[in-house]
């Protein structure tokens, strides 16, 4: 957990797996020690909005677009993905309102189409047959509660992306791989050293 306006790390443990426990541990810590969270940026695993739903939640621009790369690619085919890509690329310079209004004017456009379905004719079951483009659709619907929230609360000073936190891994990653001999015990004090800074 980090503090970006300060680009300070303010809590770090050893997990297996990322999820909800592990949030609450960091978070009960941080108010332990005196700090105040006033908001937090997450990059779209479920469990952390339920750690944090008392606070202003951003969703990081930066893993949405990632999402939507990863469902259409960077050079959909078909037009309707090559429009929902176009529009969620503007993700960084819209607001809340515009960007509602380009996805609703997109699905009722494309809500047919994302209705056609396929039948597999040896099962006789179907499936929808354009999943990848309702599924980026329906991640940009579920997550744009999150996505303008830094513009809700300006005097919080809110990124709207986790750049402040994942663009300092890349730091990380090339101090440690200098030191890829290391044994695990002190390959993990030097990542504490590293991330106490």
């Amino acid at each position: 957990m980090r503090e970006p306006n300060f680009k300070k790390n303010l809590y770090w443990n050893e997990i297996i797996n990322e999820n909800a426990e592990a949030y609450w541990k960091g978070r009960i810590e941080l108010e332990r020690q005196g700090f105040i969270i006033q908001a937090v940026v997450v990059d779209g695993r479920r469990c952390l909005k339920s750690v944090f739903l008392d606070l202003p939640i951003q969703m990081c621009h930066f893993h949405q677009i990632a999402i939507v790369t990863r469902y259409l690619t960077r050079n959909p085919k078909l037009e309707a993905g090559k429009e929902l890509r176009k529009i969620s690329l503007s993700l960084t310079k819209s607001n809340e309102k515009e960007f509602t209004t380009l996805l609703n004017n997109w699905f009722e456009k494309w809500e047919e189409f994302l209705k056609e379905k396929t039948i597999n004719f040896e099962t006789g079951k179907w499936f929808y047959t354009h999943k990848r483009l309702r599924s980026t659709h329906r991640s940009l619907k579920t997550n744009l509660p999150y996505l303008f929230t830094y513009q809700k609360y300006p005097k919080l000073n809110i990124p709207n992306t986790t750049n402040s936190l994942d663009g300092s891994f890349s730091n990380f990653k090339s101090l440690l791989r200098i030191h890829r001999g290391l044994t695990r015990t002190r390959r993990y004090k030097v990542i504490c050293e590293i991330l106490e800074k």
